[in-house]
């Protein structure tokens, strides 16, 4: 039987499941357009099959090639919701009566294949309990995986054996507690902070040129006090917190009914699509920010003396030789210089990975938009809140270390004793017109460039988020709450020691950070929410 020129066979309706039932379709080359002689062109491979499904005009993302080869392998993975819709389009040669028809009987089929799955792992697991619990192999959910399959899926993989930059960074984020990376970071610093106490540079001063008596110490320092101990540790459980909701929670439920061992491997394949990003984020912070950055700002000048570099904790051997010795001074700024660069580098790690999330949501509701399916509606504006209320506390965290790095930069060559009474210099000399805080020595500022970089990348990652989340109606007035308050943070950012009264400005926008951190849906989308249920039900 054909139709539209192509090869068309009827749904069998004998009871098969998926296995079976696409094994006979695929050989027989049901959907294929016939050959220049008429005759069927011959069976299906997973390259033709996943070409043809590509091409389908409806499908703006198409179709993984791997996810193909598993319909053909003999396993026991079988095809999610989205992609029946795609191989029945195939199967029904783009009749809309057939395309459904053969969508019913390839659902039943899944059906059917993960019914048997589960009776045969019941089956398995009243037996494993008469075997030794070393002896059992890995089971993940409700899918087994037999020794001759794992041969096929290493030979098939091949390179994802192979150590991955990317899937190791994420691994961060997504294994194990989410408090791990962020105690291991807090960690950190406090190990910095006891080593500053035993080298004598935890608190200390020393007199400039001009006069000024200037506090130095390392734990006066803003941007290693706060960034590492508060927001940092912070943007990481947050990051976390979301990676592993989308992982092991979202993503299965929007896109497989629960089918996780797909939905976890196409995860991986979103993340290692952003191999080189990680491979650069990482040489840029460990090879220049952590490595040429030490050496040019802190050893060459404790080595040889001199530097136009304003006088800190790092540099303290050069001013106040009784206070620490050259050789510590080197030790000590290679190790802060060491957890800076690792740290900053799963920073931007995180900020990948909310693209990814970002982007990975995206595509699925892009895939899914003809779905009219209430629960299912639900389900995708559940996701997209959740997604929005997290990027929206990463980037405010993000810009709040960016403004903290470039206050602490800006106060080191300003004429203030200590950063503390430097900003309540400045808002006072904002009702009283005296502008001398703001008067300085003109140093070179390489903290000035490192927080600029972390401030736009950080509002990328949030714009993008607004465009590919933020367009619905129930998101519009909150979005534009949260952009008010970026936008206020960039503000103050920017004019950091711009004008006397800068600080009242900064102050101001992170009053409202540190409430958009509490409650990062602003007092809409609770009630919004609610609504949405209340209509749902």
């Amino acid at each position: 039987m054909f139709r539209n020129g192509k090869l068309f066979l009827p749904p069998p309706r004998d009871g098969s499941d998926f296995k079976e039932l696409f094994k006979r379709l695929a050989a027989a080359g049901a959907g294929r357009l016939l050959g220049e002689d008429g005759f069927p062109a011959g069976p299906w491979t997973p390259e033709l099959l996943a070409e043809a499904i590509s091409q389908i005009d409806s499908n703006q993302f198409g179709v993984d090639l791997r996810t193909v080869q598993l319909w053909f392998q003999e396993n026991e993975k079988g095809i999610s919701t989205a992609n029946i819709r795609w191989l029945a389009r195939i199967f029904g040669c783009d009749d809309p009566v057939a395309t459904s028809e053969w969508q019913m009987e390839l659902s039943a089929a899944q059906s059917r294949l993960s019914a048997k799955r589960r009776k045969r792992n019941r089956a398995g697991s009243s037996v494993a309990q008469e075997i030794p619990e070393t002896a059992l192999t890995a089971t993940f959910d409700y899918e087994t995986v037999s020794p001759a399959e794992l041969t096929r899926d290493t030979d098939a993989k091949g390179p994802s054996r192979r150590f991955s930059l990317a899937r190791k960074s994420e691994a961060f984020f997504s294994r194990g507690s989410p408090l791990n990376l962020p105690a291991s970071v807090f960690a950190g610093v406090t190990a910095l902070g006891f080593l500053s106490y035993l080298t004598g540079i935890h608190s200390v001063t020393y007199g400039r040129a001009d006069g000024v008596v200037k506090q130095v110490g390392f734990l006066w320092t803003a941007n290693w006090t706060f960034v590492f101990m508060v927001f940092l540790p912070l943007f990481f459980a947050f990051v976390t917190e979301l990676v592993t909701f989308w992982k092991d929670e979202g993503r299965p439920k929007l896109v497989a009914q629960g089918d996780k061992m797909e939905s976890d491997e196409a995860w991986a394949r979103s993340v290692q699509a952003s191999s080189y990003s990680y491979w650069a984020v990482f040489l840029i912070c460990v090879v220049f920010a952590g490595l040429f950055q030490w050496i040019g700002v802190s050893l060459i000048p404790l080595l040889k003396g001199g530097g136009n570099y304003a006088t800190d904790w790092g540099s303290l051997a050069i001013v106040r030789p009784e206070v620490i010795s050259v050789p510590e001074a080197v030790v000590f700024t290679g190790l802060a210089y060491l957890y800076m660069c690792l740290c900053f580098y799963l920073f931007f790690v995180g900020l990948i990975l909310l693209y990814t999330v970002i982007h990975d949501l995206w595509r699925i509701g892009g895939a899914a938009n003809d779905r009219l399916e209430v629960d299912y509606q639900h389900e995708l504006h559940e996701a997209s809140l959740r997604v929005m209320r997290a990027i929206f506390r990463c980037t405010v965290l993000g810009l709040l270390i960016a403004i903290v790095m470039k206050l602490q930069s800006a106060y080191l060559t300003s004429r203030g004793e200590n950063i503390v009474a430097w900003l309540v210099g400045d808002m006072s000399s904002a009702f009283y017109g005296r502008n001398d805080v703001s008067v300085g020595i003109n140093y070179r500022r390489p903290t000035h460039f490192s927080s600029l970089l972390i401030a736009i990348s950080t509002c990328v990652v949030f714009l993008y988020g607004s465009i590919r989340l933020g367009v619905e109606r129930r998101f519009c007035m909150s979005l534009w709450r949260m952009s008010a308050i970026v936008a206020l943070l960039v503000a103050g950012y920017l004019l950091i020691d711009a004008f006397a009264g800068f600080s009242i400005l900064l102050a101001v926008g992170v009053l409202f950070a540190i409430y958009g951190l509490f409650d990062p849906g602003l007092g809409r989308w609770r009630a919004s929410e609610l609504g949405n249920n209340q209509s749902v039900s």
